[in-house]
């Protein structure tokens, strides 16, 4: 029986190391494939890069808006990640607090909006109507509540003791000193769930972008390059700048230029996970038994 219920575990082993390099090779292989050279790339990669280069890279810094448009994601996705993790956290306590009136009506309301959406004709007039566009708050004002994310919220703050804020009530504490001393610092493994949903999402949005912005020094890192990601070909001839120069040897090709503006588009997003981890799981895992 021992050998077997080995037996078991290795070939269970074995299935989830094939399964997980699978899923990580991808990943990988765009990786290497950004920093080789692309002209011996070209003939194939397996596990190792082919000639180290920065050819790519340099290709594509030597743009004269990527910088500004980097800076605008990022502001992007550190504004708007923490105005929605508050609002929504907020809004979430607002539902739970026994003294707001007509809360119950409120709250279906929010929800009735995930179910039915108005489309892109009325969304777009709207946000004429509010004056967004050409303007950076276009990117924080529309996604500074979220549904989905107030329901996640709402089911982890019903699952605290409702003694720890009845005590507060009772030594003379207000709603907004309950929600920033007490609501907050206990809501941490949800507030870091909904901030990985929220950063990824503004980091990977472009399509606001694309509908209400004309003005070049508002433009998101996420449209930039997806323009130059169907022109990668001219993206291309623009290392054969430097024929004149003497760096004949390594010239950018077409889909090294593509691998390369996946890995800036989704490098920086990936590595906020393994900070966010442990609360990303637990936060899941609470709302999960609750609801």
């Amino acid at each position: 029986m021992k050998n077997r219920h080995l037996l078991f575990r290795c070939i269970n082993g074995l299935i989830f190391l094939i399964l997980m390099l699978i899923c990580i090779y991808p990943f990988y292989y765009v990786f290497i494939y950004s920093f080789s050279d692309p002209g011996q790339a070209a003939r194939g990669i397996t596990f190792w890069p082919r000639g180290f280069s920065l050819i790519n890279y340099k290709t594509l810094f030597k743009l004269n808006d990527i910088g500004n448009a980097f800076l605008i994601s990022t502001l992007r996705t550190i504004l708007g990640t923490v105005i929605t993790v508050i609002c929504c956290t907020f809004f979430a306590y607002l539902m739970t607090n026994r003294y707001i009136w007509g809360k119950k009506i409120i709250y279906r309301f929010v929800i009735f909006t995930m179910y039915i959406s108005a489309g892109i004709i009325p969304w777009y007039l709207l946000m004429g109507r509010l004056h967004l566009q050409n303007s950076f708050l276009l990117y924080i004002i529309p996604t500074a509540l979220s549904a989905y994310y107030v329901i996640l919220i709402k089911t982890y703050l019903e699952s605290l003791p409702e003694s720890l804020i009845e005590a507060a009530e009772v030594e003379g504490a207000g709603l907004i000193k309950i929600f920033c001393q007490i609501i907050l610092p206990l809501s941490k493994p949800i507030l870091a769930t909904i901030a990985v949903f929220s950063a990824v999402g503004q980091w990977n949005s472009y399509f606001d972008n694309l509908m209400l912005v004309t003005n070049p020094k508002l433009q998101t890192l996420q449209l930039i390059l997806y323009n130059y990601l169907n022109q990668a070909q001219v993206l291309a001839t623009m290392s054969q700048r430097d024929l004149s120069r003497g760096a004949a040897v390594q010239l950018a090709t077409p889909r090294s230029i593509q691998v390369t503006i996946t890995i800036i588009t989704t490098l920086p997003i990936m590595l906020v996970y393994p900070f966010m981890q442990k609360y990303f799981v637990k936060g899941i895992m609470i709302g999960a038994v609750k609801g």
